[in-house]
């Protein structure tokens, strides 16, 4: 049986009882109805960039997607319309939109993953998250046994969040539809951070050629592009999601944390802010697991861990910032065969 650390970018996971591979569409729907005909677990793996999987591995079909597609439909009035396979490289597909002259996704550049991993998680960077630019996701529904097409309201978009991950088991995302402006300058900027490193003010434009490269930069200075020489990459990115507090609880925080009001009148705060304000620091240790000396957002795999090291530093990290802030860290990583519990 082969080994998932050969799968995921935290280089950790047991066996699997199978892996498929599966290159086009018809192969991913086949490879989901024969697993499911005798009854086995289904695991989808893309680049396996946001998942952290068990040392016991999984007892079940891994679906290694590879499909590769793309339909564009261009019109100088609406845009780029734009289908892509699930199995696509997100970063190559981003960085394809903007060779042809294509704005929106920029600000999303650099992100590990698929294609078809992105409406799952609702990814999102510097100010802008996928769902914005998603018209229809194409699933596979294992209840029904159908292909079924969801529009985007359809896909419940939330932050970090849609239905494709709350009934994970359910759909299996096949392709995904966008609709991108055609131009050369990004929206007005609205991220801090990317604004300094463009030399800008906040709201104002610029090149979408120079925001992806600054989004480049800013990505690889906290070890948040692949690298396999670089152990801070060994990672899934960021661990936990940035928590969405009630009025009140966000109220007793202290002053100095950050805050973000949200449309419904809930307020964001930072995990990081809370983390480091908890006795969280860069470069802690667990065994083989390490938080990024870069980023304390991201738990690493310092060369020899196992995923019993990095769910237990996960778990020190989250019940510090429980026992200083009363607030409970949601990860962000698909936990496979483990739980921070």
């Amino acid at each position: 049986m082969s080994e998932l650390s050969e799968y995921t970018s935290f280089r950790v996971g047991g066996p699997a009882q199978k892996i498929v591979a599966a290159a086009n569409e018809a192969e991913i729907i086949q490879a989901v109805k024969d697993a499911d005909e005798v009854g086995l677990p289904v695991l989808v793996l893309g680049r396996g960039t946001n998942v952290l999987i068990g040392d016991k591995g999984f007892d079940g079909v891994v679906i290694k997607i590879s499909s590769a597609h793309v339909e564009s439909e261009v019109d100088a009035c609406s845009g780029a319309t734009l289908t892509i396979s699930a199995g696509e490289d997100w970063d190559e597909f981003v960085a394809s939109t903007i060779l042809h002259g294509y704005a929106g996704l920029e600000t999303l550049s650099g992100i590990p993953g698929t294609v078809g991993a992105a409406p799952i998680q609702n990814i999102g960077a510097y100010g802008h998250e996928v769902s914005e630019f998603i018209t229809r996701v194409r699933t596979y529904d294992r209840h029904d046994k159908q292909v079924r097409t969801f529009t985007n309201q359809e896909c419940d978009f939330s932050y970090r969040n849609s239905r494709f991950k709350t009934e994970r088991d359910r759909y299996v995302v096949l392709s995904v539809q966008f609709q991108l402006r055609i131009g050369e300058m990004t929206t007005p900027i609205t991220y801090t951070e990317l604004a300094t490193a463009l030399g800008i003010s906040l709201g104002e434009k610029a090149p979408v050629k120079r925001a992806r490269e600054e989004v480049l930069k800013l990505r690889g200075s906290k070890g948040m592009l692949l690298n396999p020489t670089d152990h801070d990459s060994w990672s899934a990115g960021s661990f936990f999601t940035n928590p969405i507090l009630t009025a009140e609880q966000a109220a007793a925080l202290p002053a100095a944390a950050p805050r973000w009001v949200q449309e419904d009148g809930r307020v964001k705060t930072s995990a990081a802010w809370l983390m480091e304000h908890a006795g969280v620091q860069k470069g802690d240790q667990h065994q083989g697991a390490r938080i990024s000396s870069k980023h304390v957002l991201a738990l690493t795999n310092s060369g020899n861990a196992t995923a019993a090291d990095i769910a237990a530093l996960a778990r020190e990290a989250k019940d510090k910032v429980l026992q200083q802030f009363g607030i409970t860290l949601i990860p962000e990583v698909n936990l496979v065969g483990l739980t921070l519990d």
